[in-house]
């Protein structure tokens, strides 16, 4: 299926290249790719998750909470800069997971407005549990590529991904 996906991609370029040959699509080879891998991953990595009755974006504030070390808390600002999300989603995931008793909140003592999240013991045991399989599940995915080349490729994420936020200031 990844030759055909590759194909296809060079095929786009192609007929771009064809159809206005005064215009170089070969950026179309990398974002093309970096999209379709996106979607192929994305398949890859969520059934876990969706065994475990996990919502999308619910295992990030889970390993979100759990990274952050004992006593596994922060606060929903915390969380949306952690997560990349809004407060919005923040607060309709940690919904979703205190109705499943794998997080709760509290009232943070410095703020009364503030709420403060946590991780139950259940939701340490689930994170933990499914982290696991996560990174199996990473590691399978990559394992057409040497240790090297995916060091290089991280790299060059990276890079791109430097170069794309420096691009933003």
């Amino acid at each position: 299926m990844k030759a055909m996906q590759d194909d296809a991609i060079a095929a786009i370029a192609e007929q771009w290249k064809h159809e206005r040959p005064d215009l170089d699509a070969t950026p179309m080879l990398v974002i093309g790719r970096l999209f379709r891998l996106t979607d192929a991953l994305d398949q890859r990595l969520r059934p876990p998750f969706g065994a475990a009755e996990l919502g999308n974006g619910d295992f990030d504030v889970l390993a979100a909470l759990r990274r952050s070390g004992e006593p596994y808390t922060l606060s929903a600002g915390e969380l949306s800069r952690t997560v990349l999300v809004s407060t919005g989603a923040i607060t309709k995931r940690v919904d979703r997971l205190e109705a499943r008793g794998l997080v709760t909140r509290s009232v943070a003592e410095a703020d009364s407005r503030g709420r403060l999240i946590t991780l139950t013991d259940e939701g340490i045991a689930l994170t933990d549990e499914l982290i696991a399989v996560h990174l199996d599940n990473q590691r399978r995915l990559l394992a057409g590529l040497s240790g090297d080349e995916q060091a290089q490729l991280a790299s060059l994420l990276e890079r791109l991904s430097s170069t794309l936020d420096a691009s933003d200031d």
